[in-house]
């Protein structure tokens, strides 16, 4: 339980420091937006392509990325069934989906692998399946729908090149996949850069708590209580189904598979949703609650599975 404890322990100072920030106006009127764009633009980009320049590639082919695979589209193709019957729009539905699906792979599940499963390596399929596919097609889907001039048809064809989350993603897999070595007078001002990325969302998060209702009191109500029902209990649900009816896993690599899926929606999903300025309250309040609500979903889940 120490594992679970210490991540949320550490995410909490961080937003709680941003929320100071935003309190006391130490970056003004537009400090949160200025955190969002950066991260948006330069830090997570920078990170992605350091954390997967160094990464196995060999871990997207085994039974856990599927099962992480299945699950994440079980989850998200719930919310987006009922988004397209409600009319919730392309955007917001398509922020509703990854705040039902996309797990905090990241800040959260690492320190939760060390010690909780004692291995760190475990939340990679997730976390490779999550910046390889989830997060190019979430980001198109953005982009192509977002408001404003959508451009030439062959400018909509190029969007995910034109996206530094997406280039960044498939630089560092490339990287990876042929072997190459980045020079270190490239790499480490890139890692130093990326750095930023984990603290400016958490601290972005933090100061948009700031002035805000509490949830579920507001329009947002229905589809954040559908997002949050779907990841903390939808997701880890459909992956115990499968890690132990389909793939007949039992133990430790049970435990594995459905620890990473009971994790909550990631932070920086927050940042996607104020860079494409839709559904940004879902988002916070998803994000929000799917974290309280995932310490005790872990320690249930490492109960019954450890």
């Amino acid at each position: 339980m120490q594992g679970v404890l210490t991540g949320f322990a550490v995410i909490a100072v961080v937003i709680g420091v941003g929320y100071a920030i935003g309190l006391r106006g130490y970056l003004g009127d537009n400090g949160r937006e200025v955190l969002t764009k950066l991260a948006f633009h330069v830090a997570t980009p920078a990170l992605l392509f350091t954390m997967l320049a160094r990464a196995d590639l060999s871990v997207i082919f085994s039974s856990r990325l599927l099962i992480t695979a299945l699950s994440t589209v079980a989850a998200a193709s719930v919310f987006i069934a009922v988004g397209v019957v409600r009319r919730w729009g392309a955007g917001r539905t398509t922020i509703g989906a990854l705040c039902s699906s996309y797990v905090n792979s990241g800040n959260l599940g690492i320190p939760i692998a060390v010690y909780v499963l004692g291995d760190a390596s475990l939340v990679a399929p997730v976390l490779l399946f999550q910046l390889i596919v989830v997060t190019p097609v979430a980001l198109t889907v953005l982009d192509l729908t977002g408001i404003g001039e959508k451009g030439p048809l062959w400018r909509q064809l190029i969007t995910p090149i034109r996206n530094p989350i997406a280039v960044a993603t498939l630089a560092g897999v490339l990287v990876a996949a042929t072997g190459l070595t980045v020079p270190a007078p490239v790499m480490d001002p890139l890692t130093l850069i990326g750095n930023m990325s984990v603290p400016a969302v958490l601290m972005a998060f933090g100061i948009s708590l700031c002035g805000s209702t509490l949830p579920l009191r507001g329009s947002e109500r229905t589809p954040v209580l559908l997002s949050v029902a779907l990841k903390s209990v939808g997701q880890p649900a459909v992956a115990w189904a499968l890690g132990a009816g389909v793939f007949g896993l039992h133990g430790a690599p049970l435990l594995d598979v459905v620890v990473t899926s009971a994790l909550p929606a990631a932070q920086n999903l927050f940042t996607y949703a104020g860079r494409y300025r839709v559904g940004e309250t879902l988002a916070r309040e998803s994000i929000l609650l799917s974290t309280i609500l995932a310490v005790p979903v872990l320690v249930v889940v490492a109960a019954l599975l450890g």
